[in-house]
């Protein structure tokens, strides 16, 4: 049994089931204020209808039933007679003590017929009963009656009662009309909320049945499926939108993963296929004992180098999870390059370059962590340093331009192709298109620097003509 219901347990089911119950509580609370008004409503319209026709019989009987001589007079019978039968209804005319003195009901006609005395005492005292009865067995069946009093002329003084009579169905089949009418129109709206609702339900359902099937896409490691928001300008497509853009976040991530464990194999793999490959010649013999110490060296080294690689990867994973800007910090640029440069000072001495420092001798306050941003400016000046030709001018300078502080490092060398300026910024990207002729180096420097710069909310920009390399990157300053 459970089985058999599950399939109604769904979004879509859930939310046509509440729509339509909605609509049909609705109706039904509707509907029950509308029968008992409208039931209410005709009633009391046959009512005063009934009591204008029995007053109007009361009134032309008043003058009969004071004389006595009423049972004598058939031209008023024929008048009553013809009053019932254009008006579909029945009259009876009865004395103050009940005795029915005239009918137009064929049923009644020659019998004698006396109406309950609770009956004539709530006519005189209520002024007008009327009520669904059968008079205490007079009918068969239940009718529906308005009795009232009957004046002498001129007086206050009560001489009997008129009553009008009409079939219990006659009002019931008036009512009948009112709610036959509201219940063809209640369907027709319960028809027409179904339908919208099942369309709406079915639009809103759909993209997410579409998620569920691309999150196990996903879960499979296939990214490349999207959602279709049909240019929908509302939660809907907003929601679409936004899960197409988690998919091609996921999906750069994906790739940058197996471009990170493809690369970090690479780096990882040379360095340690040297290690082992020496070590393992010296331990069998294989190089000579006089040579063993050039080995060793070259161990050391690669070595060191395998440690610098790891200790950048864990930089990186450590820079990106920082926020520079969350405490709000200022400092000086301005003494950040200098200090870079008293550092680089050997470096820059061993290759013959001379330096065109262009560093105002007033600070320049910017936004960010000032190691952070002193950790740029070296990797971007060794990296100058390192490729450029030998004893040319390297550049460093600062200026400030719409609120930020432009800091700019050039150097002059071999013109980068414009291909593989994008790449510069990649992790493991070497220019020099070797991974293995620059043991200095891992390749994560200017990654580094793109990373620390965006934590900032910034880019850094490069360019290269006629053998001049120029970085640059901006901070704010207000």
């Amino acid at each position: 049994m459970k089985g058999k219901f599950s399939k109604y347990k769904g979004l879509y089911w859930r939310q046509l089931f509440l729509t339509v119950g909605m609509v049909l509580l609705t109706l039904s609370l509707t509907g029950a204020a509308f029968f008992s008004l409208s039931y209410n409503y005709v009633r009391q319209e046959k009512t005063d209808d009934l009591k204008s026709k029995a007053e109007m019989v009361g009134t032309m009987c008043a003058d009969y039933l004071v004389a006595g001589e009423f049972k004598n007079e058939t031209d008023l019978e024929r008048l009553a007679s013809f009053a019932a039968s254009v008006s579909d209804v029945n009259f009876m005319i009865c004395n103050s003590s009940g005795q029915v003195l005239l009918t137009t009901d064929v049923g009644q006609a020659g019998q004698s017929v006396t109406i309950p005395g609770e009956v004539m005492d709530q006519v005189w005292t209520e002024r007008v009963w009327p009520q669904s009865t059968d008079l205490a067995g007079i009918y068969e069946t239940k009718h529906f009656l308005v009795g009232v009093p009957v004046y002498e002329s001129g007086t206050e003084q009560m001489v009997g009662a008129a009553f009008a009579v009409t079939q219990v169905s006659t009002l019931d089949n008036l009512w009948k009309a009112f709610a036959g009418l509201f219940c063809l129109t209640s369907l027709v709206v319960l028809l027409i909320a179904f339908a919208v609702s099942s369309v709406t339900t079915v639009r809103q359902v759909q993209p997410i049945r579409e998620m569920v099937r691309a999150t196990r896409r996903y879960a499979e490691g296939d990214f490349d499926i999207r959602m279709n928001d049909d240019g929908q300008d509302d939660e809907i497509g907003e929601l679409a939108a936004s899960f197409n853009n988690m998919a091609e976040s996921l999906q750069q991530t994906e790739r940058s993963r197996r471009e990170f464990i493809a690369n970090i194999s690479h780096e990882l793999k040379t360095p340690m296929t040297t290690i082992a490959g020496y070590t393992d010649g010296i331990l069998d013999g294989t190089i000579p004992p006089e040579n063993e110490r050039q080995y060793l060296q070259i161990i050391s080294d690669e070595s060191r180098r395998l440690s610098r690689l790891v200790r950048r990867m864990l930089d990186v994973s450590q820079l990106q999870a920082m926020d520079p800007l969350k405490n709000g910090s200022r400092f000086d640029i301005c003494e950040s390059m200098r200090r870079v440069l008293i550092s680089m000072e050997k470096r820059i001495n061993d290759r013959n370059l001379d330096v065109d420092a262009d560093i105002p001798d007033t600070p320049i306050m910017t936004l960010g962590d000032p190691d952070m941003i002193t950790q740029v400016i070296y990797n971007l000046l060794e990296n100058a340093a390192k490729f450029a030709r030998q004893g040319s001018t390297l550049y460093l300078g600062v200026a400030r331009m719409d609120g930020k502080a432009l800091v700019s490092i050039r150097n002059e060398g071999d013109t980068i192709s414009a291909e593989e300026l994008p790449l510069l910024f990649e992790r493991f990207h070497k220019s020099d298109k070797s991974r293995s002729e620059d043991k200095d180096g891992v390749g994560l420097g200017l990654y580094i620097v793109k990373t620390i710069l965006e934590q900032h909310k910034e880019k850094i920009n490069v360019t290269s003509e006629n053998g001049v390399t120029t970085f640059s990157f901006s901070l704010r300053t207000e």
